[in-house]
């Protein structure tokens, strides 16, 4: 049956993907946004114009932290589920304005869970991150290991997306499930982004800055991969663990209705074997600038994604040699390069 879902940064990257596939199979979809310029906003208000004047699209400007705002809307609309993907996204961003993650990240998830709690919302999807192993070097990253280690701000506000999702999920039995997203690329991405910053300044015969000496090794995962995750988690509302027991407590279920998943391609690539994807597909060598590690990244990404095969019968496969050749195509029509 067609459901009314309310995707949250719906003029973002995942979001408008999301929002155009939901929108393919029937549901109804209230987009939401705050259209800020932590990038080009231009980019933002195309994305939109792909999903604006479909049937059964609508969008809400609005900030995620405006509590009487959020109340308002979720009490007029009456969401079946909601996808909160919004957030203050980027590692490197969170030393220069630790601020902004606690309004959208802690505020305006705050304000997600009460709406959700108010109006008998089904099921509540949000993003998390791969940013949460933090200091973990146990690989691949498991839902069921601990992540009390974030080397981020932008992480510890992911950690504490999780934890208050659990805390909902307990006091009033309210299904929620987190997303743990690895490395997203793919058309219509991020300019803050490798992949991004990369193309463009091969394009332009600039050097790109190459950190850990190349030596990173990243889940890239295709955004097709991951909405189709996104998707089959929506449709399967979280439920209790009955195994789950706090003598031996397990990270990824729980007894209350909460759940966590990795969605990654679960095929670390070394970032130097990424930029070789890129060169392939522009047919242009690379400039490399070699730089040590930055702070508040992580040598390595690699997500096991057993839980995800198991529970819902998906696993990311799409090569990055196939999705860097898409997003280039997309770039070069899209700036016309």
């Amino acid at each position: 049956m067609p459901q009314k879902i309310l995707v949250t940064g719906a003029a973002g990257f995942i979001g408008s993907t999301l929002s155009k596939r939901l929108l393919a199979r029937g549901d109804e979809v209230v987009g939401l946004d705050n259209l800020n310029d932590y990038y080009e906003v231009q980019l933002k208000l195309d994305r939109l114009a792909q999903l604006e004047g479909q049937p059964g699209f609508s969008f809400v400007k609005m900030n995620l932290e405006d509590r009487e705002e959020t109340k308002a809307l979720f009490a007029e609309q009456k969401f079946d589920k909601v996808v909160n993907l919004a957030a203050q996204a980027g590692v490197r961003y969170s030393l220069i304005n630790p601020h902004a993650y606690i309004e959208s990240n802690i505020v305006g998830f705050t304000n997600m869970l009460e709406g959700c709690r108010h109006n008998e919302v089904k099921h509540l999807v949000y993003a998390s991150s791969s940013s949460v192993y933090g200091a973990n070097t146990k690989m691949p990253f498991s839902i069921h290991h601990n992540v009390d280690h974030p080397v981020s701000l932008y992480a510890a506000s992911k950690k504490a997306n999780e934890l208050m999702a659990h805390t909902y999920s307990h006091l009033y039995n309210m299904p929620t499930t987190g997303l743990r997203f690895f490395t997203v690329y793919g058309p219509w991405g991020r300019p803050d982004m490798a992949l991004f910053l990369f193309t463009k300044a091969i394009l332009e015969d600039r050097p790109i800055d190459v950190f850990n000496h190349g030596k990173m090794k990243r889940d890239f995962t295709y955004i097709d991969d991951i909405v189709e995750g996104v998707i089959r988690v929506l449709d399967n509302t979280a439920k209790p663990n009955p195994d789950w027991t706090g003598d031996a407590p397990d990270s990824g279920t729980s007894y209350a209705p909460f759940r966590i998943y990795n969605i990654g391609n679960n095929s670390p690539v070394e970032l130097l074997d990424y930029i070789g994807a890129i060169e392939k597909a522009l047919g242009k060598k690379a400039n490399k600038n070699m730089l040590p590690l930055q702070p508040g990244d992580v040598p390595a990404t690699y997500a096991d994604v057993d839980d995800l095969v198991n529970d819902v019968g998906f696993k990311p496969a799409t090569p990055v040699e196939e999705g860097v050749q898409r997003f280039v195509d997309w770039y070069r029509d899209y700036y016309k390069a």
